[in-house]
């Protein structure tokens, strides 16, 4: 009798789990969980703070972006192959390199706050140095490829010999495996020579038209069983400009931002020995993809919407100090106040969470689901903090001139938002569904021994999921009742909702909008962690600190509320305390917070250490506050570009022109 019951329970189990692909399993089982599978076992211990070595000083970074930062449009471009040159002459693109090849090789900390201070002077030339300094030829050389691979290639691409790109996307795929990957077939030719016959069509290609050595994924096939080592599936193989068959005619331009991106086609033959990691990593293309991009996805993306949110906070705060409306200054109006509030709290939501997730892969973590939350949270923020600031800056942010410090970041904003997975996609479908499966602590192992068709493990796994959820119902239930610190109660309260939405099961794939609820939660969750985290160690701002942790934390109960709203009855009646009302928001609040960054001299510091300021709006906008000039200066601050009527002639066309730069 028990046994047919144990058999009745893996059966109908069975049926709820969703069916795993292989290229979902290997995304489940690439990468490392932290602070995010605490999370969901429902408490969190805060690691410390590691300690990096600093190996470029700031006066090299400045000298670099005053040498090709000035053109906010480099490609295309008549002066693109002399910035090419010059960023890879100075080996912007070596600092995930090894020393023993010749790379820079920086901390995570350090190359997260040299490509913000770049891209706070220049987004564009902030894609540049990113792209080859997170997932590409260099690092997957690194980490898999064969002696002869990385003695060829690392010291060319360290010492700027080599432009690397890699495509992974066309037509039909984005930043995935399961859509349509150009196919290639395995062939031999009269001497014996394996080749991997193939037709490409990349496009969404950073630095394709520039690229002198080209990674490219391609799922390859094996019909003749040729191949005596590796095995059918996603691949990756280099090849060097020049090769026969391959096209770099064509680029794209993402709304004018000014970096190289492309397309690469053609019908190639592929010498096998020219996979990474050579014929035995045929096959594995997508493990390798999948265990780089949990770590770059967290650092790149997150320093530029860090850029852009630090720049734009600090320009706003220094601009409305100054601009006076009604014979007011713009930061002492209510309006103006209510939006910079806003503005700094998703601002330091970014910049604390960088800390954090910077800190966890300097201590050698590598955080899929983390990385997940880091990307979409930080990019949407930076359009949050943007568009307030296009508000409050208005005429000044619309019109293209010398003083506009916001337009190259607007510009900027949806491509951040688009690459490397949508957010709409990531957010519905990866930080929650891959989350469940991967950082709690009891439920793929549920998966893995359904798969293994193993019911003794089974019954084992589903003992232990049954005890963690009974705890983390009684614990969210106590905590809810003797009203513990609100941080560590919706920590345990999502730990527990966290087992029951996933009864759901396969359906879960279906239900979007549950999923992107669950997301937010505990990218919530992760935010107001982060910020928590950082205070404890360097102490910029108390005030900040809890006016963050309650607003994410305010959020939340909207969201849960919402979540166990749209349950069945059975649910609805059991996860009933974790419903509440919200609170008002209070009018003077605004305020408070818009005067701590104000009278806070740590704090203003902080968000401006790595903002480039040299030769930028933002340094003029600063000068206001020491210049014995200050008239002549203010006027000059407030002007907007003015460029030349149609018909002018040359004389008066040159004098306007001053007035455009």
């Amino acid at each position: 009798m028990l046994q047919r019951l144990r058999t009745k329970l893996f059966t109908e189990v069975k049926k709820l789990v969703p069916k795993v692909s292989d290229t979902e399993l290997i995304a489940l089982r690439s990468g490392t969980t932290s602070l995010d599978r605490e999370i969901f076992m429902g408490k969190v211990k805060y690691p410390a703070v590691v300690e990096t070595e600093q190996k470029l000083n700031r006066q090299k970074v400045n000298s670099f972006i005053r040498h090709c930062g000035k053109d906010q449009r480099i490609y295309p471009g008549p002066q693109h192959k002399k910035v090419m040159s010059f960023v890879a002459r100075s080996r912007f693109f070596s600092f995930i390199i090894d020393e023993k090849y010749g790379g820079v090789h920086l901390s995570v900390k350090e190359l997260s706050s040299v490509l913000t201070r770049i891209s706070s002077a220049n987004p564009a030339l902030g894609v540049i140095v990113m792209v080859p300094n997170s997932l590409g030829p260099a690092e997957l050389l690194q980490n898999y490829g064969t002696i002869d691979q990385q003695t060829k290639y690392l010291p060319k691409l360290a010492n700027g010999d080599l432009i690397p790109c890699f495509g992974l996307t066309g037509p039909n795929n984005g930043s995935d495996a399961t859509g349509s990957i150009d196919e290639g077939v395995v062939v031999q030719d009269g001497k014996g020579k394996k080749y991997i016959d193939v037709t490409i069509n990349k496009r969404y290609i950073t630095l394709a038209p520039v690229a002198n050595l080209i990674g490219v994924a391609i799922r390859v096939t094996d019909k003749d069983n040729l191949l005596e080592k590796g095995q059918e599936g996603v691949t990756l193989a280099l090849l060097e400009k020049g090769h026969h068959g391959l096209c770099q005619d064509t680029h794209h331009n993402p709304l004018d931002v000014g970096f190289p991106n492309g397309t690469l086609k053609g019908h190639l033959r592929i010498p096998v020995e020219n996979v990474i990691g050579g014929e035995e990593q045929v096959g594995h293309g997508w493990k390798m993809l999948m265990e780089c991009l949990a770590a770059g996805r967290g650092i790149c993306l997150p320093a530029t919407a860090k850029a852009t949110s630090n720049t734009a906070m600090s320009g706003i705060f220094e601009y409305t100090r100054h601009r006076k409306q009604f014979n007011r200054q713009l930061i002492t109006m209510e309006g103006v106040q209510h939006k910079m509030a806003d503005m700094l709290y998703n601002t330091w939501l970014i910049h604390t969470s960088v800390g954090l997730t910077n800190n966890l892969l300097d201590a050698g973590e590598k955080p899929a689901v983390i990385s997940a939350i880091m990307k979409q949270q930080t990019t949407d923020r930076a359009r949050e903090v943007l568009n307030h600031a296009m508000d409050i800056h208005a005429g000044g942010a619309i019109c293209l001139g010398h003083n506009n410090f916001l337009a190259k970041f607007y510009r900027a904003a949806p491509i951040g938002i688009t690459v490397e997975g949508s957010n709409t996609l990531t957010r519905s479908l990866i930080i929650f569904g891959q989350g469940l499966n991967k950082s709690h602590p009891y439920i793929y192992p549920i998966l893995e021994s359904i798969m293994d068709n193993n019911e003794d493990a089974f019954m084992e796994r589903m003992g232990d999921i049954i005890r963690h959820t009974g705890s983390c119902y009684t614990q969210a239930l106590c905590s809810t009742i003797v009203r513990e610190d609100e941080l560590a109660r919706q920590t345990k309260q999502f730990a527990c909702l966290s087992n029951f939405v996933a009864l759901h099961g396969g359906s879960l794939k279906a239900k979007q909008i549950l999923s992107g609820d669950m997301a937010d939660i505990l990218s919530n969750l992760y935010l107001a962690h982060a910020v928590t985290w950082y205070h404890h160690h360097f102490k910029v701002s108390s005030v900040l600190t809890k006016y963050c942790v309650d607003r994410l934390c305010q959020e939340n109960r909207r969201i849960f509320t919402r979540v166990v709203d749209n349950q069945h009855f059975a649910f609805r009646s059991l996860l009933w305390f974790m419903k509440s009302k919200e609170k008002s928001y209070a009018y003077d609040q605004s305020a408070k917070i818009v005067d701590e960054i104000a009278d806070n001299k740590k704090l203003y510091e902080e968000i401006l250490e790595d903002v480039q300021l040299n030769d930028t709006p933002l340094e003029n906008l600063i000068y206001l506050n020491m210049t014995t000039d200050y008239n002549k200066h203010y006027n000059k601050m407030i002007q907007v570009g003015e460029y030349p009527n149609e018909g002018l002639d040359e004389k008066t066309s040159n004098v306007l022109n001053g007035y455009a730069h």
